[in-house]
Parts: structure tokens; sequence; C-alpha cells
């Protein structure tokens, strides 16, 4: 309570029981939460579908499974929502599109990673560049965004 910063998670949790021979690193995407009204200075940020499924290609390439999506605006390093899953065994390592993703998503990265060495959890960011967008991506952010509630699921 009295935390200023917003914390969002809608992935299912898997059914992978922990410890099992040959399972795959489990992952936990981190995606920024960003204002729509951010959305032309800062298109990547806002797009938040974007930046999960940046770490689902980078997982799938890895044969890791992503089974935690966080989508996070400056939330503390040490908030429940971050290590509900590290601590039930369902998580093996953290990944996020960027640094500055991670910057925007959380309070104090530094922190962040210092607590993740501290419990053996790895943190990792994708690399790669961010996507451009033009004026039509950015619009169909802006309608799945804007209107989430009419039934428009983005597609």
């Amino acid at each position: 309570m009295g935390d200023k910063s917003d914390a969002y998670d809608n992935t299912p949790r898997a059914k992978v029981p922990p410890g099992c021979p040959g399972q795959p690193v489990r992952v936990a995407a981190i995606a920024s939460l960003t204002p729509l009204e951010e959305l032309e200075a800062e298109p990547f940020l806002v797009d938040s579908r974007g930046q999960h499924a940046m770490c689902a290609r980078w997982a799938a390439e890895r044969g890791y499974v992503v089974t935690r999506e966080l989508l996070v605006r400056g939330l503390r390093p040490d908030h429940g929502a971050l290590w509900a899953d590290v601590d039930a065994g369902l998580v093996d390592l953290f990944v996020a599109p960027s640094r500055r993703v991670l910057e925007r998503a959380l309070a104090s990265v530094d922190d962040f990673t210092a607590e993740c060495a501290r419990r053996g959890i790895r943190v990792e960011t994708v690399g790669r560049a961010e996507p451009a967008y033009d004026a039509q991506m950015k619009a169909r952010v802006h309608r799945r965004l804007s209107m989430p509630t009419a039934g428009y699921d983005g597609r």
C-alpha cells in the first residue's frame, strides 16, 4: 500500500511444475506501462504488446518459455508482483526488450538487478533495435489501447 507505481499482470500462470528434468527455462517478460498520450514521441514504450512480443521471440529462439508477462511503471524493486512467481519457483529469469524499457518499468534498475543477483535470478535484455513506427502502426496501437472495453482485441 502507499506504492504509487502501477502493476498489471495479464498472463495466466504456467502449469509446469518446477524442478522437472528437461524443463525449459521459464521467463518473466517485463514491459513498460506508458500512457497513450506518449504514443507520438515514444511509440515502442506505449506498445506493450510489441514489447512482450519481442521478449517472446527472444525466449523462443533460445528454447525458453514465457510464463509471465508483467506490465509495470515505476515499480519498486521489492514489489511482490515481481517476485511472487520467482518465490514460487515458476520463473528462472527476467527479460525486457531494453534497458530503456526497464528504466520506465522499474523505479531503480540498479536495485532490481542487485536484488536479482542476490536471489540468483538472471536479468537479460533482448538487445535488438526498437521497431520504427509509421503512422499506420501508431494508429493500430492507438486503436487497440483506446478501445479495450469495446471488445476490440487489436487484430
